[in-house]
């Protein structure tokens, strides 16, 4: 096994085998990263079969995979990020150590450590060839709008921030307001994370979007709207959601109505991000609400789709329905093959880092649910998988807050706010 000492901290390799990673303890190496995917090679031992060879020698292990066509920045910011919370040293690897490498040196470009023209003679100074990563950089650069995710861990959400780099103006997209459902806790240390990204990169909030009323996590768009002024908005189908679930909460005064939002947006309006057009497609399906923001190049599409190894959205909460989400896919997939889809949801299959990019091209080709599946196929699939799912644990307390714009409960006269609990509302239960 070749491994080449890029610096004092990491090294990178070609693919090495279970049995060397005792080795590889004994030669110093604390960590090792797996930039492979599984299923490039019948000879290739795999995510876990090395996860377990780490384990056996006592080294930590991260699993990063990726393709040389299909790198994103969270790819680049969780290699960086497991280079930074590691003491020790690193060895990365992939087949040859070439994307290793070029993971490494996009990090260092991005972070302004390393200049895009250095790249080339960086890379033949080790025997790599870094072209690839030249023509990731270029490609980026030519890309509008600017997309900042934001992985929330606790229910595998992805906050947006999508911003133009000429006018300087952003979009906040799908916020998240943290409420602990064991101590009844809420916090804004998510919504607080987006406000100092914008601050620091000189952004102005000219919207907050969110595209349906969540039923997972509570919305922080209330919140946000209070810090920065900007106008708050959503698919007018949201009202079909709050006629609903209404009735569930027994809440016979609340007007739904879609007044808790600035603006609801029907399928097919468009709007401005700065200089950047953006407009709406309605793509219901995961809920009677859901829309998808197309915006520049970057369509938003939430819980319609999610990264090509997770498959596809529920259809199963009131509402939903498997065969209007897959016409709303494939409103999805008739976008331009580059274009940029940001999912809002990952759950990390096989303990990979958290990823929530991807492409039309590379959905069509490869995702699990849709890649070479009719639509009868993909209805009989979806609802027999929706079948054997539990209900996401913090629906009820959700949809209370998310149907009224991300307002919570106002506080009753003795300064605290309830939520209100519906009892044998919903079908799913575990017995």
């Amino acid at each position: 096994m070749r491994i080449v000492e890029i610096t004092d901290k990491l090294s990178v390799a070609e693919q090495p085998e279970p049995a060397d990673f005792g080795e590889l303890a004994t030669r110093g190496f604390a960590a090792v990263v797996n930039v492979r995917p599984d299923g490039e090679d019948i000879r290739q031992p795999g995510n876990e079969a090395e996860a377990a060879a780490a384990r056996a020698a006592g080294v930590r292990y991260a699993f990063v995979p990726v393709t040389g066509a299909t790198i994103t920045r969270a790819d680049i910011g969780a290699f960086q990020r497991f280079l930074t919370e590691e003491d020790g040293s690193v060895l990365a690897h992939c087949k040859s150590g070439t994307r290793a490498l070029t993971l490494y040196v996009l990090g260092e470009v991005l972070a302004g450590r390393m200049k895009r023209q250095d790249v080339v003679d960086f890379g033949n100074g080790f025997g790599f060839d870094l072209s690839g990563a030249v023509r990731w950089l270029e490609r980026e650069e030519g890309r509008l709008p600017v997309v900042k995710g934001f992985y929330e861990t606790r229910t595998g959400s992805i906050q947006y921030v999508v911003s133009d780099p000429v006018t300087k103006a952003c979009a906040i997209i799908d916020p998240v307001l943290d409420f602990d459902e064991k101590s009844g806790a809420t916090a804004t240390v998510h919504a607080d994370a987006i406000l100092a990204y914008v601050r620091a990169e000189g952004l102005r909030v000219e919207w907050i979007f969110d595209t349906h009323p969540h039923a997972d996590h509570l919305s922080a768009a209330a919140y946000l709207k209070a810090k920065t002024g900007a106008p708050t908005a959503i698919g007018s189908h949201a009202k079909d959601v709050q006629a609903l679930w209404k009735g569930i909460y027994n809440l016979p005064e609340f007007p739904a109505d879609g007044s808790q939002w600035d603006r609801l947006f029907e399928d097919g309006d468009t709007f401005k991000l700065g200089g950047i057009d953006g407009r709406i497609l309605f793509s219901p399906g995961h809920t009677l609400a859901s829309i998808t923001y197309v915006i520049g190049d970057a369509a938003f599409v939430h819980d319609t789709l999610f990264m090509p190894d997770s498959g596809t959205a529920r259809a199963d909460f009131p509402g939903g329905d498997a065969r209007s989400l897959w016409a709303s896919i494939q409103r999805i997939l008739a976008l331009p093959e580059e274009t940029r889809l940001f999912t809002g949801h990952d759950y990390r299959p096989h303990g990979r880092n958290a990823k929530w990019e991807s492409t039309v091209g590379e959905q069509m080709r490869t995702n699990l649910h849709i890649a070479g599946v009719d639509e009868e196929t993909f209805v009989k699939l979806r609802e027999a998988r929706d079948r054997t799912l539990p209900m996401p644990k913090l629906i009820l307390h959700a949809l209370q807050v998310n149907m009224n714009g991300g307002r919570l409960p106002e506080p009753e006269i003795n300064g605290k706010r309830y939520l209100k609990f519906p009892l044998d509302a919903l079908e799913g239960a575990p017995w």
